[in-house]
C-alpha cells in the first residue's frame, strides 16, 4: 500500500514540476536555473512543514515521499550547475549551487516553524 500512494504522489510531483520549471523559466531571460531552483525551494518548504506534523505514515509517503520527492530534483540541479560551469558562466554555477542549499535549507526551517506554529 505504501509504495502504491509513493506513486501516486509522485504521479502528481513530476507534472507539476516540469509545468512549473518551464513557467517560470519563461519569465526569466537568464542562463540561471530560476525554474529548477523554484520548485526545489518550494518542495523543500512542503517537506518542511510535511515533516514537523503528526502525520500518519501513509500520509507522509504520499506527500512527502511521493509528491515532494518528485517536485524537486537533485539530479537536475546537478546537471545545471555542472553545464553552467562547463558553458563559461562560473558565477551562476556557484551562485546557483550556494543558493539552492542555503534557499532549500531555509526553506525547510520555515516550513518546519509555520506547522509548528499551527500545531502548537
Amino acid at each position: 500500500m505504501t509504495v502504491l500512494l509513493i506513486a501516486l504522489g509522485a504521479a502528481l510531483g513530476a507534472p507539476l514540476r516540469y509545468l512549473t520549471d518551464r513557467a517560470v523559466q519563461a519569465r526569466h531571460d537568464s542562463v540561471f536555473p530560476w525554474g529548477t531552483f523554484t520548485v526545489n525551494v518550494a518542495g523543500s518548504a512542503l517537506l518542511g512543514f510535511l515533516a514537523a506534523l503528526p502525520a500518519s505514515g501513509g500520509a507522509l509517503a504520499f506527500a512527502g515521499t511521493g509528491f515532494c520527492g518528485a517536485l524537486t530534483t537533485y539530479s537536475t540541479f546537478g546537471y545545471e550547475t555542472l553545464r553552467l560551469a562547463e558553458d563559461g558562466a562560473r558565477f551562476y554555477a556557484v551562485l546557483n549551487a550556494g543558493a539552492s542549499i542555503a534557499g532549500g535549507l531555509g526553506a525547510a526551517y520555515c516550513g518546519m516553524a509555520l506547522a509548528q506554529a499551527f500545531a502548537g
